[in-house]
C-alpha cells in the first residue's frame, strides 16, 4: 500500500485529526445539539452510528437510514464533515446516496472476510475515505487483509482505527489496547493513517484522556472520540462518552510530538539503543548454546527435555527480581516464556 491517498484535502483540518460525536444518531434533536457544541469547540469531523447492531438483541439499534438526513443537516449548518458506520452493501448504497463524507467499518465487520469482501465489491469506483477498525480479536493478519481488500478494489483513501481487543481479562479497561499490534500495523504500513479510538479501549470517561494521551505519544496521526450533549442519557455507551465542553478542554490539554528523527540528543540514543540490542542478542546466543549443552547432557543421563519444576522456578525467580530493576514483571514472564519455548524446540529437534 505505498500509493495511498490522503483521506483528505490538506485544508480540511489540522493535525492531528480528531473524528467526534455520539456513538448513536438517537433523534434529530440530539444529533444536532451535540453537533452546534462540537462545532462551537473547533472541530471539523462529526461522527454518529447510525446501524447499532449489539451483542444480544433487545437494545437501541439505530435509527437506520433515517438518520442520513440529520448528519446532512449538521453538515448544512454547521460545515462539519460527517461520517458513519457501514456494516452491509445496503448501508454503502444508502451512504452514497446521502453523500456521507466518511465511513468506518467496525470491529466485527473486520473480523469477516465474507463481509469485507462485500463491502469492497460495494465501494469499488468510489473516491470515498474508508477507516477500519481493529478486528475485536488480536488478530494482526486479519486487520491487514480487511484493508487490503478494500485496496485490491481500487481504494486508495484508507485509514486504520484501533480501538482495542477482546481478551478474557481486560483489567481496568474494556478493550485493553496491546499497543504493540498497531505498532506493528504502523511498521509494515507505514503510510497508512492510524487513529486511536480511547472511548471503546477505555469503555469509561475517565480513561479518555489518558488513552488519547499515550495515543499521541505513540505517535497516532489522530484520534476518534465519542462525545454527546448528555452523555448519561445516551441510549448506548454512555459511560464513555464525553460531553462536548469536556472534549474540547480535553483536545486543548493534548500535545502533538514531533518525530524528531533529525535531533543529535536522539541520534546517540538510538545509537545506545542499538548497541544494547546487539550486546542481547549475543547474550541470547550464549543462552541458547548453553541449552544446546544441556539437551546432550540430558541425552546421555535420560532425563526429560522438559522439567517443569526447574522452568517453575526459573519464572518465580526471574519475575521477582524484576522489581528490584524496574522491569514489569509480566513483560519478564512473557519474554522468557518466549525463551523457553525457543529452548525446547531447539532439544527437540537436536
Amino acid at each position: 500500500m505505498n500509493d495511498l491517498h490522503p483521506l483528505f484535502p490538506a485544508d480540511a483540518a489540522a493535525h492531528p485529526r480528531f473524528i467526534v460525536g455520539p456513538c448513536s444518531a438517537e433523534t434529530e434533536e440530539q444529533t444536532l445539539a451535540t453537533a452546534r457544541r462540537l462545532a462551537a469547540e473547533g472541530f471539523t469531523l462529526f461522527r454518529a452510528g447510525l446501524w447499532k447492531p449489539r451483542t444480544r438483541p433487545g437494545g437501541f439499534e439505530g435509527v437506520g437510514a433515517a438518520g442520513l438526513a440529520w448528519l446532512d443537516r449538521v453538515r448544512r449548518e454547521t460545515g462539519m464533515l460527517v461520517a458513519t458506520e457501514v456494516a452491509t452493501r445496503d448501508h454503502v448504497r444508502a451512504v452514497l446516496d446521502a453523500g456521507i463524507d466518511l465511513v468506518w467499518i467496525g470491529a466485527r465487520t473486520a473480523g469477516d472476510p465474507f463481509a469485507m469482501q462485500e463491502l469492497a465489491d460495494a465501494l469499488a469506483g468510489h473516491d470515498l475515505p474508508v477507516l477500519v477498525k481493529n478486528p475485536a480479536s488480536p488478530d494482526l493478519e486479519l486487520w491487514i487483509g480487511a484493508l487490503q481488500r478494500l485496496y485490491n478494489a481500487g481504494l486508495r483513501r484508507l485509514g486504520a482505527i484501533h480501538r482495542g481487543f477482546a481478551t478474557l481479562d481486560g483489567g481496568a479497561y474494556r478493550n485493553p489496547p496491546l499497543w504493540a499490534l498497531p505498532i506493528e500495523l504502523r511498521r509494515r504500513l507505514p503510510q497508512l493513517p492510524l487513529l486511536c479510538d480511547p472511548s471503546h479501549i477505555g469503555g469509561r470517561r475517565d480513561l479518555v484522556a489518558s488513552l488519547a494521551r499515550q495515543a499521541l505519544d505513540l505517535g497516532f496521526d489522530g484520534l476518534v472520540v465519542e462525545a454527546h450533549c448528555a452523555p448519561d442519557e445516551a441510549w448506548s455507551d454512555s459511560a464513555q462518552q464525553l460531553s462536548p465542553a469536556e472534549l474540547g478542554a480535553l483536545v486543548r490539554t493534548l500535545v502533538v510530538q514531533c518525530d524528531g528523527t533529525g535531533t543529535a540528543p536522539l541520534a546517540a540514543l538510538r545509537e545506545r539503543i542499538d548497541r544494547t540490542d546487539d550486546e542481547l542478542l549475543a547474550l541470547l546466543a550464549r543462552r541458547m548454546e548453553i541449552v544446546r549443552e544441556i539437551g546432550e547432557m540430558k541425552r546421555r543421563e535420560g532425563l526429560p527435555v522438559l522439567q517443569t519444576g526447574r522452568y517453575g522456578e526459573l519464572l518465580d525467580r526471574l519475575t521477582a527480581r524484576a522489581a528490584g530493576l524496574g522491569l514489569h514483571a509480566d513483560f519478564v514472564r512473557r519474554f522468557m516464556q518466549l525463551v523457553h519455548e525457543e529452548a525446547v524446540r531447539q532439544q527437540i529437534e537436536r
